[in-house]
């Protein structure tokens, strides 16, 4: 059954791509999109999603209030945290608010989704950074460290370490210029390099390797 996701983000730009980049998973159904807080609440008793993923900073309702009265009101709705801040005030701000993972945004859409799985099936994860600064914050060393998420080039052992690279940036929403000048490769070496990982994948665009790699 698909995981139903509510995303929230004052910033427009942020907010649709989040929306346009969910919507491409084979098992997430983004059920819509609030610019605050406020919306958010209204929107989950209207669609009841089964993750939200929430920024914090935003006008009217900010992140951290709205999480507290959604666990509140609908304590089988997870919230997931994505945002620019990793500061400990706003990770444990956001955890005493019924937070269930934190993400910062410099996530991929991989790990995204990975971490949506995760807290629909009540699981709470954190990413590394926001992890370390947890367990620095509490003074628990003994705290598990978030799992590692697995590599293209691990799910993908078919891919030459080459291949994975390019596949890797594709997923990340890099263009073909973009690889080249990363990979330090020319634009017509990086167009051979999709051509072979896609006759490997068997797809045949950018955007069904895409929602490959985020399965």
């Amino acid at each position: 059954m698909s995981i139903r996701v509510l995303v929230v983000d004052d910033q427009a730009i942020v907010r649709d791509g989040l929306v346009t980049v969910l919507s491409l998973v084979p098992d997430l159904e983004v059920v819509g999109g609030a610019a605050d807080g406020a919306e958010a609440v209204a929107l989950v008793a209207e669609h009841a999603p089964d993750v939200v993923l929430m920024d914090l900073r935003m006008p009217v309702v900010d992140g951290p209030t709205a999480t507290a009265q959604i666990t509140a009101a609908h304590p089988e709705v997870a919230v997931l945290v994505l945002t620019t801040f990793a500061d400990d005030d706003s990770i444990v701000t956001a955890l005493r608010a019924g937070a269930r993972g934190y993400l910062t945004k410099d996530a991929g859409r991989v790990e995204i989704a990975t971490a949506i799985r995760a807290v629909a099936s009540g699981q709470s994860t954190f990413d590394a950074a926001v992890g370390a600064r947890l367990i620095a914050a509490l003074g628990s060393p003994t705290l598990p460290t978030p799992p590692t998420p697995v590599s293209v080039r691990e799910r993908f052992p078919d891919l030459t370490p080459r291949e994975a690279d390019v596949l890797e940036r594709i997923a990340d929403g890099r263009t073909n210029p973009e690889i080249a000048a990363e990979l330090f490769l020319t634009v017509p070496t990086v167009k051979s390099y999709v051509n072979q990982l896609f006759q490997k994948l068997g797809v045949r665009s950018r955007a069904e390797a895409v929602a490959l790699v985020l399965r």
